[in-house]
């Protein structure tokens, strides 16, 4: 029995030095690229490349950055660029690079009460809302669509309060994603920032538009950051380098754009 569990070993062990020989890679994502299903479309080619098996779950960029503080995770893909420094700067990631970028844009109804249709900067349209009063959804879950809200309304000059201002709300399902606060943000008629690729999506069962865009503050660069095999010798970060250098390749940006 044990030249038996020996021989087994030796097996496993020269199966698993085998060059090539692909695991699994279990990555943390933000909401949007998962939904929109650009993330399983690229585990989907890079596995039937590889081999490479994928386990997938889905958070906004803050719950995501939190679960891999665990080690449960090798890799994240974020959009937060002040939580991903501070994720690396604690010692939990390395080497982050750009995988992937669509926009934001500032929707609101049709009618526009405040007045911001075709603004430049996306600030002054905050300012204006906030002036006027007009009712704003916040996903206010600390992910990368609300982080980017938070700047914008920083370089504004203003901290709404979701207990203190009645025209700013705090979306209670925030956590669910873009889509559950974009389709809130539609049933109350008022404004918010979103992602372009989530408006794109539902756009046909809406009555808010998109009112300011462009503007260089609303850039949503989106990360894949490796879970630190320094703090964490668990993780499969032999594939997880493998897997980030073919999402800068040119097979991987054509399905991503």
């Amino acid at each position: 029995m044990r030249k038996i569990r020996s021989a087994l070993a030796l097996i496993l062990i020269l199966l698993f030095s085998v060059p090539g020989f692909a695991g699994t890679i279990k990555l943390s994502s933000t909401i949007g690229p998962v939904d929109a299903g650009i993330i399983p479309l690229l585990a989907e080619t890079y596995k039937a490349e590889t081999g490479t098996d994928f386990v997938i779950e889905k958070a906004g960029t803050g719950a995501t950055l939190n679960k891999a503080k665990t080690g449960n995770f090798d890799m994240v893909v974020v959009h937060a660029r002040a939580l991903e420094d501070q994720f690396i700067k604690d010692g939990f990631g390395q080497n982050r690079k750009d995988v992937m970028y669509n926009d934001f844009v500032i929707l609101g109804p049709k009618e526009d009460p405040a007045g911001i249709k075709g603004m430049k900067s996306a600030v002054e349209a905050f300012k204006t809302i906030a002036a006027k009063g007009a009712p704003f959804i916040s996903r206010g879950d600390m992910s990368g669509t609300h982080v980017s809200e938070m700047n914008v309304w920083k370089a504004a000059g203003i901290a709404p309060d979701g207990e203190k201002d009645e025209w700013y709300t705090v979306f209670s399902l925030g956590k669910l994603g873009n889509g559950a606060t974009t389709d809130f943000t539609n049933k109350r008629n008022a404004y918010t920032i979103m992602d372009r690729a989530t408006y794109l999506t539902k756009k046909k069962g809406l009555r808010i538009v998109p009112l300011v865009e462009g503007d260089p503050i609303l850039l949503n660069l989106i990360a894949a950051i490796e879970v630190s095999p320094k703090r964490f010798p668990n993780v499969n970060n032999a594939d997880v380098v493998k897997f980030v250098n073919w999402l800068c390749e040119d097979e991987a940006q054509m399905i991503i754009k």
